[in-house]
């Protein structure tokens, strides 16, 4: 087995699903809101999964192992169940899709094997043995994220760590009450470039299109600073009024749906005064 970084621990809550076969590739850029045709083999970008009516079931990594394998790397989501979701829309396609029992896990290391290329949108693959490294590094510091080798043992305040960082730089994390409830758009999603308006047809793909093209999105993502952890789905209030809705927390943060034009009236959320601090860059891919 390869070793993997010092400090590594797992990351429990994500989970690859994969594609497999001649149309997997076909079938991801049918399905998924970013152009999967847009990587080449050992790439990676962000990418999810949308209602009929735009709204974001998941969202995951989306890495082209080569021409007919498609991994999935999903935070939180219940990676079962959006396995047998897009089986009912494989039909006559060659594809298999399957959970596939791989440990995930991550090191706030820069990674070994796995890189940036700076004119590039996309992220490659680090491939060390039987380990897969995903440089999810941004403008608070370097972060590897790994698939497969030996499993990592569990450190809570580590995981907590990365989900706060994930928060830092606008990345959502849905629980499972926050699944069908926003559009990319409102998750702010065109930061990390998880969404495409240019490619063909894809689930939701109207909605999306006719909000870009129009200008009509009004809401986005918030990072929320708070003396303690926020209720994902509780309200936000400015001036007693609710405002927007908190749809991810850990530890301290907390991103909220919020009006992308308002005054500034001072924030609470539970009862809690709340601070917004700009989200940071450098994990778009």
């Amino acid at each position: 087995m390869t070793d993997k970084p010092h400090a590594c621990f797992a990351l429990p809550g994500h989970h690859v699903v994969a594609l497999q076969g001649r149309d997997a590739m076909n079938f991801a850029q049918a399905q998924f809101m970013s152009d999967v045709k847009s990587l080449a083999d050992g790439q990676w970008h962000w990418s999810g999964w949308l209602t009929p009516k735009g709204r974001v079931v998941a969202l995951f990594a989306l890495l082209r192992r080569d021409a007919e394998t498609v991994w999935l790397v999903v935070p939180d989501a219940d990676a079962e169940a959006l396995a047998e979701g897009l089986r009912r829309f494989v039909f006559r396609s060659k594809v298999a899709i399957s959970v596939l029992d791989a440990p995930v896990s991550a090191a706030f290391v820069e990674p070994t094997h796995g890189r940036l290329e700076p004119d590039d949108a996309r992220g490659w693959l680090g491939l060390a043995g039987d380990v897969v490294e995903l440089d999810m590094s941004g403008e608070g510091g370097p972060r590897t994220l790994l698939v497969g080798g030996e499993p990592a043992a569990l450190d809570p305040a580590a995981v907590a760590r990365w989900a706060a960082a994930d928060l830092a730089h606008g990345l959502p994390r849905l629980p499972a009450s926050q699944a069908d409830a926003w559009t990319p758009q409102q998750l702010s999603l065109e930061r990390l470039r998880a969404f495409s308006v240019k490619k063909g047809c894809y689930p939701g793909q109207e909605i999306v299109a006719r909000t870009h093209f129009l200008g009509k999105a009004k809401r986005g993502l918030a990072l929320l600073e708070a003396g303690a952890t926020a209720a994902v789905g509780s309200d936000v209030l400015a001036g007693g009024a609710a405002i927007g809705t908190v749809v991810s927390a850990a530890g301290s943060r907390a991103l909220a749906v919020l009006p992308l034009e308002r005054d500034a009236t001072p924030l609470s959320v539970d009862g809690m005064a709340v601070d917004e601090r700009p989200l940071l860059g450098g994990l778009e891919r």
